[in-house]
């Protein structure tokens, strides 16, 4: 991600309006729990709304079962907002990419030979408006739509098509924190998603007045970062520590950006399930006490059971007040789940 989306991220996220002015004014060190609702976009035909071409939609959420209450959301449609209506020609972009059709080196059409590139242009900007406005903390977009497609704008034999679309192209532009829509259909994905959601929607709010906030949010963010990218993630670590203090707002900013950017990234099975055993051991050592339901990483199972494993493992560790590092920050709500 480039550094040019500095300055719209922060706006986006601005005011800083949680519960961190209490620690600050009681002089408690930094809460790390999210108290609040997090606030999700969604592509309106991924949320159950007919609002495709075709006239369907999926309700991907169903997944989530009484989890889909911890959200407030907010669902957006660019195509209908563009005036196509329901249900309307499917449409396609002629030229390079999505990207391309911001800079008038592409069009959209229409499969009856219709352009609605500017419609669909005046529309994304004013979902982006709107999601903005509302403070979401991230994005839950279709795949293979050449409207809010990210990596592929056609879902025809599995073609990535010319991504991104034409709106997915402002989401990225924007540096939302961005979640296929296929994923909540695997209780292992969105377990990494969401853990890292709640870290971001926590980060991009967090008191951050000198390097000691920097290293205190660095130390709980660090081992999720580590376990997707260990050598970007070290070499971070590194830098941060040979700053010289007192540091800017500005360097301190910029440093809060790149984390962000770290978090946004997904995890893999493999490494999830081998830093399920690790925090095991910690947790393990911590309460003197082995944990019932949690298996050896040889131990063969699916990712359904991977993920109750580690549902399980966050709420040992937060009921105990033990910092399970690959989910940095703990939500209340589900403390009790």
């Amino acid at each position: 991600m480039g550094y040019q989306w500095f300055e719209p991220v922060l706006s986006a996220y601005s005011p800083r309006e949680f519960y961190f002015s209490k620690f600050r004014d009681r002089g408690d060190p930094m809460d790390f729990t999210m108290e609040r609702k997090l606030r999700v976009g969604i592509s309106a035909c991924m949320y159950g709304s007919k609002v495709r071409y075709n006239n369907k939609g999926w309700d991907m959420l169903e997944p989530l079962g009484r989890e889909r209450n911890d959200f407030i959301w907010h669902p957006v449609c660019p195509e209908v907002l563009a005036g196509l209506g329901v249900p309307r020609d499917s449409i396609r972009i002629t030229g390079p990419s999505g990207s391309d059709v911001w800079k008038g080196e592409a069009k959209v059409m229409s499969s009856g030979g219709r352009e609605v590139t500017k419609s669909l242009m005046n529309s994304s900007e004013f979902c982006i408006k709107l999601l903005k406005e509302a403070r979401i903390d991230a994005f839950i977009y279709m795949e293979g739509s050449p409207s809010c497609g990210v990596y592929r704008t056609t879902l025809r034999d599995k073609r990535l098509g010319k991504p991104p679309g034409v709106f997915g192209h402002k989401l990225l532009e924007e540096a939302f924190f961005l979640i296929p829509a296929a994923d909540l259909q695997s209780p292992l994905r969105w377990w990494d998603w969401r853990r890292r959601l709640y870290a971001f929607a926590w980060l991009k709010d967090a008191p951050l007045e000198n390097k000691a906030d920097l290293y205190a949010i660095w130390h709980r963010m660090k081992f999720v970062c580590q376990e997707v990218d260990q050598v970007n993630a070290r070499a971070f670590g590194h830098r941060i520590a040979n700053l010289e203090d007192p540091m800017t707002s500005g360097q301190l900013e910029a440093l809060r950006f790149e984390i962000l950017m770290m978090l946004r990234k997904p995890s893999t099975p493999a490494r999830i399930k081998n830093m399920l055993w690790k925090n095991y051991t910690h947790v393990r050592k911590k309460l003197g006490q082995d944990v019932e339901g949690i298996n050896k990483p040889e131990d063969e199972r699916g990712i359904t059971k991977i993920a109750e494993e580690l549902i399980l493992m966050e709420r040992v560790a937060f009921e105990n007040d033990i910092l399970m590092g690959t989910t940095p920050i703990s939500n209340r709500g589900r403390r009790g789940r």
